[in-house]
């Protein structure tokens, strides 16, 4: 027999996670599995935050997108880990609760652009690099010269843009004044202890007392509530290849995946606490 709809999921809770550096690929499978969420009903959602940060315009449209299914009724709670900093802080208070475990590293509220200068090693070497260009900023942050005054003046300028995006955006979704946030967003990284004394989190606590906080919230029973945990499926080789498969991971490799994203994300202004 074919079932016209779905099935609804009125009297259970949908659990998203967001583990590692946000890019593209996280948008669009937390973008999806939000879908999720609202077209099987779900009444609440438990965000599962694991993150250092990471883009810019990514971590605003998660953002944006928790603030739209919360506007429709869905109660959301953020639930911060061992590390929720910077773009993960942007996501997370887009929820309308916020627990994080008493050491949780969260906080590195800032902007970060960073550029390579290789000049003196590729003279050295006697690589050189002829450029054209349309105009004088096209090639800004070039890795074979120096930055000049001017360029940095208009990259300064875009990052004090986009950390007042930032700032604004903290003050409304914890609804502290923003000089209030100015005060403490500097970049520097809180336990989330000092996170709760600042009014970053809500609460101090672990994601099952999280979720059980949840369930009240949505007037559903703690101890009988099922949590289904939203995500992408994909076959076992994808899933090897792309490091979605548990298994252990030396210090190597953990700074491999820190240059990938590094490569990706080239010249883009980052919401990123570096560890």
């Amino acid at each position: 027999m074919i079932w016209p709809f779905k099935p609804k999921k009125r009297k259970q809770i949908a659990r998203i996670e967001i583990t590692g550096a946000i890019a593209a690929e996280t948008r669009k499978r937390v973008l999806k599995a939000l879908k999720t969420v609202e077209e099987e009903d779900y009444p609440a959602l438990l965000l599962r935050i694991d993150s250092p940060g990471g883009t810019v315009g990514d971590s605003q449209e998660i953002y944006q997108a928790l603030k739209d299914i919360q506007a429709k009724g869905v109660k959301v709670v953020a639930s911060f880990g061992n590390i929720s900093a910077s773009g993960g802080v942007y996501i997370g208070v887009g929820a309308e609760r916020i627990m994080a475990n008493p050491g949780t590293i969260t906080g590195s509220i800032g902007v970060i652009l960073r550029g390579n200068n290789l000049e003196k090693l590729l003279d050295k070497v006697g690589v050189s690099f002829k450029t054209v260009k349309s105009g004088p900023y096209k090639d800004i942050l070039a890795f074979d010269r120096e930055t000049t005054p001017e360029e940095m003046q208009i990259l300064q300028d875009l990052i004090d843009s986009s950390y007042g995006q930032f700032v604004a955006t903290v003050a409304e979704g914890r609804n502290l004044d923003a000089e209030v946030v100015r005060s403490f967003a500097d970049g520097r990284v809180f336990t989330g202890e000092q996170a709760l004394a600042l009014g970053l989190v809500d609460r101090l606590g672990t994601e099952e007392e999280a979720r059980r906080w949840l369930a009240e919230w949505a007037e559903l029973d703690p101890e009988k509530v099922k949590m289904n945990t939203i995500e992408e499926k994909k076959p076992i080789l994808t899933r090897l290849l792309s490091g979605q498969v548990a298994r252990p991971k030396s210090r190597l490799g953990t700074y491999l995946d820190w240059v990938e994203f590094e490569l990706v994300t080239s010249g883009q202004p980052l919401w990123l606490y570096r560890p």
